[in-house]
């Protein structure tokens, strides 16, 4: 495969992990803030069966899109052999363990029995989600912001922002660390990551097709 072709794909794969953890937050949405009770939740899961399993797949398989896009980009910066490029292939496994985690703690609490199945999986949940921001994402964006920045393969603005994000949340996760349940305001505001991998994904496009007609133009 070309690295034109490769860059494509790889950047079409980043937009299309970000569209698929959109639908999966948005169709999985959490038992609501008064259902407390084992039977309450039972009932939720009972009436979300269907969207909370497909939820959960969006979840599992869009973050593999997503970190092809990243792998791209470390291939694409030469940073394959260095630490930075390590230490992001180590963050970007990082984030997949904690996200398949959380998943198979959506799907345990669909189980009936034991009866408090599903009380016990929604907590295990709420710890799980601290686990995003106290290693994760940090540990994913800060490497591969550096990466962006000792590189000429996206705009230097693209890896300073992935610092700022990684910055921001290793902040939240010890902001956040003495609640049981990371705020909703603060999980809210973690999606701007969304338009960070929109906005890489979209100059890699933009900028491998800008390439390719410059090297047509100067073969031609």
């Amino acid at each position: 495969m070309s690295t034109k072709n490769g860059s494509l794909l790889a950047a079409l794969s980043g937009i299309l992990g970000v569209v698929m953890l959109g639908v999966s937050f948005s169709i999985n949405v959490g038992p609501p803030a008064d259902a407390t009770t084992s039977a309450q939740l039972i009932a939720f899961d009972h009436q979300s069966f269907a969207s909370v399993l497909w939820g959960a797949w969006l979840q599992a398989i869009g973050p593999v899109f997503i970190v092809l896009f990243a792998f791209r980009i470390v291939s694409l910066a030469g940073a394959t052999t260095r630490v930075v490029g390590w230490m992001t292939l180590f963050g970007a496994s990082i984030l997949m363990t904690v996200s398949l985690v959380e998943i198979v703690f959506y799907i345990s609490a669909l189980y009936d029995t034991p009866s408090t199945m599903a009380q016990i999986s929604y907590e295990l949940i709420h710890a799980v989600q601290h686990l995003y921001f106290i290693v994760a994402s940090p540990a994913f964006f800060i490497p591969l912001g550096i990466v962006i920045l000792s590189s000429d393969v996206l705009p230097r603005l693209l890896g300073y922002l992935a610092l700022l994000l990684g910055a921001a949340f290793a902040i939240a996760g010890i902001v956040t660390l003495l609640s049981l349940e990371v705020p909703v305001a603060v999980q809210l505001a973690a999606s701007i990551q969304v338009f960070w991998w929109l906005a890489a994904a979209i100059t890699l496009i933009v900028q491998t097709l800008r390439t390719s007609a410059i090297v047509k133009a100067q073969t031609a």
